[in-house]
């Protein structure tokens, strides 16, 4: 057993607290143990075609109301694959599962399986001191004869359509093509391309010939009726069953009848398909807390308060995106507008580093659960990479940290009592409302500066595929709950929309917003003229009159690093050309200073606060691609080079539309600079005068009266 000091290759929304091996017979299987305290839930394997992390959704939650103890299966994940079909038998899995639960130190546990073929079922019948509740989510448990599989298992056969795939020979031709089948059919929901993704990931960390050492055809898989009627009757813990009325891999009659057998609740999901845990991560783990509530109430009473409706003051949840210091500038602007016009208007934050020192700063209250969101900065760090970061599939694969923090916002709101939650693209909260709208309880402000993912040429046929799909569910969300954003708010102008549309055959993107949102010009979070003169500004930093100061700055995340590294690289060359040059590198607030190797003559800072400021002050700046910092400077008037991030669809098509529209900035290729050429861009563009089209300076006060509406 060994304690997990270090976070492993995949960014995850909760790592694990212990982790380690049981061995049994020769062959060790992989657990993972998550949070402290009781209940303790254990999530068990379903059969080997996948292992422990589709339980990823769940985990972050239950683990904060409890602990939680997971394990891979034998023959995936981190387990061993042993060749013996014995070793694979449901009663192996079961017993697993008790030496699991010995080596992480727990005596009972209440067991949430999905797809069970009787490990779980084994497991409380034969080990009833061990299991305090079980929750079937979808299970393979059949109380009666089921119908007989259309194609033989083992026979070659002359076709690969449909359940054919479901063939020994198939496997061994083509794993992936019937793990891709085989998903599509688990996930029937419409949108569900990321979930089978991701299962078809896991199935591919094993192979055919392992899951043919314990796979004779699904009627030597699962356990036959009389033996699940006979384990049922033995069953003594309270049990519920969860079945999806779309499930096309388990007759949902299945379902069903188990909840017959075992005399449990039964919850039927109209519309899901077979793997709703995954699907519909909210309710699932909702209906799983509550269940856990009925098995193993909370301890200790909980003290509740409530005022008269009219004596209560107004307060505001607000939710700032991580992603780029700028939008938490912004946000505070609005929220200082807000308390101007409703004075007795209490603002609560949830947010994360980097934008709670920002906050922290300009004096505001930070909600405590703010602690325990799960950082998005951080997984899109690990996403990038040299000066290259591909936007919208890192947003797709920060799902179960988007899920662990709605679940998070969702327990801070309902005890709250908050008259109005505003989200400066709060993505997690736009999209489970939407998805699950019954849980919307309070006024909603939605906020963006881009409206509509955008497929770059890299991705191909798959990616625009994928971004129109994306881009059609929203669409759908916002025309069946128009009430989920009580208000849309576009941080800018008509003409700052794309001229794009959102996908072959959908709505052209300025057309639709135009139709869906409210337009509050652009946010800067301050007014270029309350700087005051700008050579008294420059004397305030310490920089002379006669030097030609280039700010290099590449926002709050550690994305930067090449760019900084790159223009830093570039200074003593452009100190030859430029007379009085000085560099000023700002590392922000996740880059460490150190890590640049500076020049001489490089002045490198940590985290600015008001680095607006230096930006109003500068010569010249040189930037990412990011709309906050380059409209900053479009504000101040100030030249700058940009180089958006390789991949970043937001960078290279929504704001350079904007900047192009404000006549704003040099774009530079990263790919093809060297320190040479910047020099030389830095050359002619430092000092240089602009023309660029004005910025408004009441954006703040503007989507504060329209926000404010809601209250």
């Amino acid at each position: 057993m060994t304690t997990v000091l270090a976070a492993r290759e995949q960014t995850r929304a909760r790592y694990p607290d212990e982790e380690g091996y049981v061995e049994r017979d020769g062959i060790r299987v992989f657990w993972e143990r998550y949070g402290e305290g009781e209940p303790t839930f254990l999530l068990p394997p379903t059969w080997e075609i996948v292992h422990s992390r589709f339980w990823k959704c769940q985990i972050p939650y239950l683990s904060r109301h409890g602990r939680v103890v997971t394990f891979d299966p034998r023959g995936n994940g981190r387990s061993d694959r042993p060749r013996d079909y014995d070793a694979y038998r449901r009663r192996e899995f079961a017993r697993d599962a008790v030496a699991v639960l010995d080596a992480a130190g727990v005596d009972r546990a209440i067991v949430i399986a999905w797809c069970d073929m009787g490990e779980s079922l084994i497991l409380a019948a034969e080990h009833p001191g061990r299991v305090a509740g079980v929750v079937f989510i979808a299970p393979a448990l059949p109380t009666r004869e089921a119908e007989v599989a259309p194609y033989p298992f083992d026979e070659v056969l002359d076709t690969e359509e449909g359940w054919a795939k479901e063939n020994r020979h198939y496997w061994l031709r083509d794993w992936r093509g019937y793990l891709e089948w085989f998903f599509s059919q688990c996930f029937t929901e419409p949108h569900s391309t990321k979930q089978v993704e991701d299962c078809v990931g896991w199935g591919q960390e094993t192979d055919a010939e392992t899951i043919l050492a314990g796979f004779r055809g699904w009627d030597t898989k699962e356990l036959d009726p009389e033996t699940v009627v006979g384990l049922c009757a033995r069953v003594r813990c309270p049990t519920l069953v969860v079945q999806g009325t779309e499930d096309e891999l388990v007759e949902p009659g299945w379902g069903v009848e188990l909840a017959e057998e075992l005399g449990c609740p039964l919850i039927m999901l109209e519309g899901s398909g077979h793997g709703p845990h995954a699907r519909d991560p909210v309710r699932t783990n909702l209906l799983l807390r509550d269940f856990a509530e009925t098995v193993a109430p909370s301890a200790g009473s909980r003290q509740l308060r409530w005022s008269r409706a009219l004596q209560r003051r107004r307060r505001a949840l607000y939710l700032s995106s991580p992603i780029g210091l700028g939008h938490a500038r912004r946000d505070i602007a609005i929220a200082r507008e807000l308390r101007e016009l409703h004075p007795d208007l209490e603002v609560d934050w949830l947010a994360q580093d980097p934008v709670t020192r920002l906050l922290e700063d300009g004096g505001e209250r930070i909600h405590p659960a703010s602690r325990l969101l799960a950082s998005e900065s951080r997984h899109i760090e690990r996403e990038a990479g040299d000066h290259d970061l591909h936007c919208f599939q890192a947003i797709r694969r920060m799902d179960e940290i988007l899920v662990a923090n709605f679940m998070v916002f969702h327990e801070v709101v309902a005890d709250g009592g908050y008259d109005l939650v505003v989200g400066d693209e709060a993505w997690d909260v736009d999209y489970y409302w939407h998805e699950n709208p019954e849980l919307k309880r309070t006024a909603f402000g939605w906020m963006t500066d881009f409206v509509g993912w955008v497929p770059m040429p890299e991705g191909g046929e798959r990616e625009a595929f994928l971004t129109a799909d994306y881009n059609t569910e929203m669409i759908e969300q916002v025309a069946r709950f128009p009430r989920v954003r009580d208000r849309a708010v576009f941080v800018g102008n008509p003409d700052d929309i794309v001229p794009l549309d959102f996908g072959p055959g959908l709505p052209g993107i300025r057309e639709w917003t135009e139709q869906h949102y409210a337009f509050a010009g652009y946010v800067t979070g301050f007014d270029p003229a309350v700087l005051g003169d700008r050579q008294e500004l420059r004397e305030r930093l310490g920089w002379r009159p006669e030097e030609r100061v280039v700010v290099v700055t590449v926002g709050g995340s550690g994305v930067g690093l090449a760019l900084l590294r790159g223009v830093v690289a570039s200074f003593p060359e452009a100190a030859r050309r430029v007379d009085g040059l000085r560099m000023v590198a700002v590392a922000g607030p996740r880059i460490d200073p150190g890590a640049l190797q500076a020049p001489a003559g490089v002045e490198v800072l940590g985290h600015v606060p008001d680095l607006y400021r230096h930006l109003a002050a500068c010569d010249l700046a040189v930037v990412q691609g990011g709309l906050s910092t380059t409209m900053e400077l479009t504000a101040c008037r100030r030249p700058f080079l940009y180089f958006p991030l390789r991949n970043h669809f937001e960078q290279n098509v929504h704001v350079a539309h904007r900047l192009d529209r404000h006549r704003a900035g040099r774009r530079m290729d990263y790919a093809t600079t060297t320190p040479e050429s910047i020099a030389e861009a830095i050359t002619v563009e430092v000092g240089r005068p602009v023309d660029y089209r004005p910025v408004e300076t009441t954006g703040a006060a503007r989507a504060a009266a329209l926000l404010a509406e809601l209250l």
